[in-house]
């Protein structure tokens, strides 16, 4: 098992509209020049010029002059501890004074409403959940699109963004699938399970938290080895992790109609097999809970592995995607 480099806890943090607003950085105990190292990611820099990253001023103050040197140059801003809050439950608007960020999984919560409101939502989300993990033919997936046209519309400012690969401008539900290939369509319909739910207000940190935590899964894999197949279960892994938490269900009742492969079921449902210490292992990073994160990797990668790098390419890519799709502002 190679040096773990995580020394900086990533954690996004929403607005009062519950929309991803910054991401905060969280600097862990470790020498200075490991610390300086995290700093001085160019990756980071790029990051920092395009979304807020803020630090806590009482994390602030507890850096080296030179690690606190290298988060200005980085472009990190410095906020005060008040102004992130971390609530027991969604609050209510206004925030309290002083307040500009939210953070925590009270945000993720299932908001209060009637079970006539979500049963049509939740229903055709489960549906094409189902198709997605069973590889469905187009024609039944195009059933769903039809049924609810803002789908479409999601799906296309997904395939739109930056990343997807495809070198063209994609127009329509059947061109989206004839240049992207069922693996990277399942990718974003996977995505447009958050990204589509305009009726609930969690869904930008819903599609931000389950789209770091599946490009996470899917960089490990490949630093573990995995072929391209065996990185796109773990992507699939990582975006069906919080499907329990979306629909407000047992994350087993959620998966069971999707008869999904059982190495992927274990890995969801008890943390087992190889891509089960995969993801207790991002989960562990997420928290910053270093003891965890080795002892789940040190069977399961053989070769260095550069957790940092891969915590800050995940949250660049589902930033990046965020903003060029427009999800921050649409919800």
């Amino acid at each position: 098992m190679g040096v773990l480099s995580q020394r900086i806890v990533l954690r996004l943090l929403a607005d009062a509209g519950l929309r991803p607003a910054a991401l905060q950085l969280i600097p862990l105990a470790a020498a200075e020049d490991e610390l300086a190292a995290g700093f001085s990611r160019p990756a980071l820099a790029e990051l920092a010029a395009a979304f807020p990253c803020v630090i806590a001023a009482g994390d602030d103050a507890r850096l080296p002059p030179a690690i606190r040197d290298a988060a200005r140059a980085a472009g990190c801003r410095i906020v005060d501890d008040g102004a992130i809050l971390v609530p027991d439950a969604p609050p209510a608007a206004p925030l309290p004074g002083g307040v500009r960020y939210l953070a925590g999984d009270a945000l993720l919560q299932l908001p209060a409403r009637s079970v006539a409101d979500k049963t049509g939502s939740r229903t055709l989300a489960l549906r094409l959940a189902q198709l997605v993990a069973s590889d469905a033919e187009t024609r039944e997936i195009e059933e769903v699109f039809r049924l609810e046209p803002t789908l479409s519309y999601h799906l296309l400012r997904l395939v739109n963004s930056p990343g997807v690969g495809a070198g063209r401008q994609i127009t329509s539900f059947a061109q989206a699938i004839l240049i992207l290939g069922r693996n990277q369509l399942r990718r974003w319909l996977n995505l447009l399970l958050f990204a589509a739910r305009k009726d609930d207000p969690r869904a930008p940190m819903l599609m931000a938290r389950a789209s770091a935590r599946a490009r996470s899964l899917e960089l490990l894999a490949k630093a573990a080895g995995y072929d391209r197949d065996g990185q796109e279960r773990a992507f699939m892994a990582g975006m069906f992790s919080l499907l329990g938490v979306m629909f407000g269900m047992p994350l087993a009742d959620v998966l069971q109609p999707l008869r999904l492969d059982e190495s992927v079921v274990a890995a969801l449902l008890r943390r087992e097999g190889e891509l089960g210490d995969l993801m207790a292992a991002v989960e562990a990073g997420e928290r910053g809970d270093l003891d965890r994160l080795a002892g789940r990797l040190a069977d399961a990668v053989a070769a260095d592995v550069d957790v940092d790098g891969i915590f800050l390419d995940a949250h660049r890519w589902t930033l990046g995607l965020i903003r060029e799709a427009g999800e921050s502002g649409h919800g």
